[in-house]
């Protein structure tokens, strides 16, 4: 059984989202966080054939809508997140999860991403598991990934090369999997929410979800905004 690894911080204000501010709040970004953290964790939730666990830096008590993410990971193995640097948490988490269920691929995703589907997952993982495949990565539109899946996840190690959170992560994560010697395969390119253009994109794409009813609710009080 494939793990599905989801990396995330717990969206307490100031910690979170903080390239939607202005015209957010840290407050109105840490609620956008916290849905779009929600909406993620019910489609891990919903995917069928995946163990489910969580990576979390920070802590759920502190965070906006704290209890009800909690709630949503009752009976999820959550891991806390170590390390400096985001390249490195991401290495220690897949680790973490090599020592936890040894011999088990993994697709690992983050928070940024609420208009991923069950189906979108599952194909992922079929994607992982598919004849001369040892990685699979998902790009995302600024230049950057959304998802990351690998046979073995101790060649998440590679990461701690990769400078993060730039328009060319994409392309050296891609690079330093390949250099690695793995066969990387190709998932879709998706747009994650960094900043507001992003945040009203994504809810576009998926209205029905509680990301979409946060960015809604929230636009009439963001006076100079759409």
């Amino acid at each position: 059984m494939t793990v599905l690894l989801v990396v995330a911080k717990a969206p307490a204000p100031g910690a979170v989202k903080t390239r939607l501010c202005p015209p957010a709040t840290p407050d109105q970004a840490a609620r956008i966080a916290a849905a779009a953290l929600r909406d993620t964790l019910d489609t891990v939730a919903a995917t069928p054939g995946v163990l489910p666990v969580l990576a979390l830096a920070g802590r759920f008590p502190d965070a906006e809508d704290g209890a009800d993410l909690a709630a949503a990971v009752a009976g999820w193995p959550v891991l806390p997140q170590r390390g400096d640097g985001l390249a490195d948490r991401l290495a220690h988490a897949h680790a973490d999860v090599a020592d936890a269920y040894p011999g088990r691929p993994v697709v690992q995703i983050g928070m940024d991403t609420p208009q991923l589907t069950p189906g979108r997952l599952a194909a992922a993982v079929r994607r992982l598991a598919a004849p001369g495949v040892d990685a699979v990565l998902g790009p995302a539109a600024d230049g950057g990934w959304w998802g990351l899946g690998l046979r073995d996840p101790g060649w998440a190690a590679s990461l701690r090369g990769v400078p993060m959170s730039t328009a060319d992560t994409g392309r050296l994560t891609h690079a330093a999997l390949v250099g690695r010697g793995l066969r990387v395969g190709a998932l879709p390119t998706l747009r994650d929410v960094d900043d507001w253009a992003d945040a009203l994109a994504v809810a576009r794409a998926a209205p029905g979800g509680r990301f979409a009813r946060e960015v809604a609710a929230l636009r009439p009080t963001l006076v100079g905004h759409p």
